[in-house]
């Protein structure tokens, strides 16, 4: 018969705790180490704590239902691009109430020409293209032509754009842009393709004689020499170069423009239709065609002939003069080509996604949306009074964390050891996650988010208290201390684990329906209650493990907290074994 087997150890931190504490403090050595490779060896402070100017915009208009979701989506997804654009990585653009944004630009910079940027309405004209090429300094991968093109009607569909004259094409790479959202794979396939060469430059200037004018019926091509110089010295990869283009250029100015994602630049005629001639722009699935996703425009009695009469004048050209340009604050969005004329409305067709489809008919429609904006407040806001207020949170958070531990000395003596040590990790952890976070996803610590990480104390505290009470309670019952952690971890760790359940799910909620710099408390809340989890599983356990094992801790020495005259331990019970009865011989 087989010798029974040993009792195995369990996995995880019961039975092997130093696994688990070498894997939480490799942790902390590799977020320590990101922190310091990335240069952010600090967290990004809020407009509160490092000043700046907070500028809240109230958008009106004069016809209903106009201010909704969709469009104070899509104005604050332009307004964030404006102030990207500037250089203000740190801005903070967001919705309040139904019909206000509220933006705050950090200080140091230019706050003033932030101010005029955010406060005007976006502008969107449908331009001809009279050149375009890829950036000088922007990295191109080969690919098909786009295909998109405009149609009037099912009867008069326009066929794909043209391949690029260059003898080598290319299309941008599909990286993001430094200015805001990146343009989607959508709306490169709808873009002109530029040449790959880097040194492409716009064809000379016709002679006057050779030139026609819009007067005539036809396009006017011509480039004067310093707008062709302008467009071969243009660096669109630069955000800051890009925001200051064409700040001061008119409808009826000819300019240079850059694409979105600062791969291609053009030289655009002046504006042919006014993007407030757009009478409605929408998204939708092409199944009688079957070209995919596309958007469908349609303009009012203005914009109808003048899109009729440019896309008869674009119609007659070949690429990239047949190209209409549709830019939002003098940036190309799409480069659709045309190849015959169109009246009433047009679609726009190429590689689309869903989601991509959706962006372009947001942008076309908020170039007609009668929103504009107010700036109903402009505060600046000095870096002194969030300090006194955060010196003065600081101080208040230290005080409790000291009455926390002065607590823990005087209840539970040797086992607060372990609870100061847990409270240092996560603090640790708090740290260097912070900020990670600001140039990662751009999180900034204001006031509320201090006041969330002062309340993860009390969270934090209360996990350490029911693992030691349940520890208490099996010590009671007249268990030794390796016995009595290994018992006293299941229940415990349910009991933590609901509890901090519901400070996650309150947090979650919080963060979703509440607005500005509320969401800082919920967010830091939200982050400090999963960190709890962790350190707990991680840390505290592990570490109560191996304590356990030490003299100190398992003889029940008055200072460790576990003495067991102070918690009125019951003796273990004595099982003695009774003498087996004598069993009689009988006899034959």
């Amino acid at each position: 018969m087989a010798a029974p087997k040993k009792g195995r150890r369990s996995s995880g931190s019961q039975g092997y705790p130093g696994r688990a504490l070498a894997a939480i403090l490799l942790a902390m050595v590799a977020l320590t180490g990101g922190m310091f490779l990335s240069g952010h060896t600090t967290p990004r402070l809020g407009i509160d704590l490092a000043g700046g100017t907070s500028i809240t915009l109230t958008a009106k208009s004069n016809q209903p239902n106009a201010i909704n979701k969709t469009n104070m989506n899509t104005a604050v997804d332009i307004i964030n691009r404006r102030v990207n654009g500037l250089g203000v990585s740190e801005a903070e653009v967001q919705t309040q109430g139904s019909n206000n944004i509220i933006v705050n630009i950090p200080k140091g910079t230019n706050s003033k020409q932030a101010e005029e940027q955010v406060g005007t309405t976006a502008q969107l004209y449908f331009r001809p293209v009279l050149a375009m090429a890829a950036n000088t300094s922007a990295s191109a991968s080969a690919s098909p032509s786009a295909s998109a093109s405009g149609s009037a009607s099912p009867s008069a569909s326009a066929s794909p754009s043209a391949k690029s004259t260059s003898s080598a094409s290319a299309a941008p790479s599909a990286s993001s842009t430094k200015q805001g959202r990146a343009v989607t794979d959508g709306l490169k396939a709808a873009s002109a393709t530029a040449s790959a060469s880097a040194s492409a430059t716009p064809p000379a200037s016709p002679s006057p004689s050779a030139s026609a004018t819009a007067s005539t019926g036809t396009l006017d091509t011509s480039i004067p020499n310093d707008l062709a110089t302008k467009f071969t010295a243009l660096d669109c990869s630069n955000a800051k170069e890009r925001a200051n283009l064409n700040l001061n250029a008119k409808p009826t100015d000819k300019i240079v423009a850059c694409s979105q994602d600062g791969t291609e630049k053009y030289i655009l005629g002046v504006s042919a239709v006014d993007g407030k001639n757009v009478s409605k722009a929408s998204s939708g699935y092409d199944t009688q065609q079957g070209n995919g996703w596309i958007v469908t425009l349609s303009f009012d009695g203005t914009g109808s002939k003048d899109f009729s009469k440019i896309t008869s004048q674009l119609s007659q050209q070949t690429d990239p003069n047949n190209r209409f340009a549709i830019t939002l604050d003098n940036e190309v969005v799409s480069a659709p080509s045309v190849t015959t004329t169109l009246s009433g409305s047009a679609e726009i067709y190429g590689s689309f996604t869903q989601t991509s489809a959706e962006d372009l008919s947001n942008v076309l429609s908020y170039g007609s949306l009668p929103l504009t904006f107010d700036k109903s407040d402009v505060t600046t806001v000095s870096p002194a009074v969030g300090g006194e207020q955060l010196h003065g949170g600081l101080i208040a958070g230290a005080v409790g964390l000291a009455l926390v531990v002065l607590y823990l000395l005087a209840y539970y003596r040797g086992l607060s050891f372990v609870a100061v040590l847990s409270l240092v990790v996560s603090a640790a952890l708090t740290y260097t996650i912070m900020a990670l976070l600001g140039p990662a996803i751009g999180f900034a610590l204001n006031l509320p988010a201090v006041c969330g990480a002062i309340v993860a104390i009390g969270i934090t505290a209360d996990s350490f208290i029911v693992f030691f009470e349940r520890i208490r309670d099996e010590l009671r019952e007249g268990r030794s201390l390796q016995p009595a952690v290994a018992r006293g971890w299941p229940r415990a760790r349910r009991t933590i684990l609901v509890s901090d359940f519901v400070s996650f799910l309150s947090a979650a909620v919080l963060f979703v329906v509440s607005v500005s710099k509320v969401q800082g408390f919920a967010f830091t809340l939200g982050l400090t209650t999963l960190l709890d989890v962790a350190v707990v599983f991680l840390f505290t356990k592990p570490l109560m493990t191996i304590l356990a094992r030490r003299k100190f801790y398992a003889s029940g020495h008055p200072w460790s907290g576990l003495d067991p005259r102070a918690l009125g331990v019951q003796p273990p019970l004595r099982r003695v074994r009774r003498p087996a009865a004598r069993s009689e011989v009988k006899e034959a």
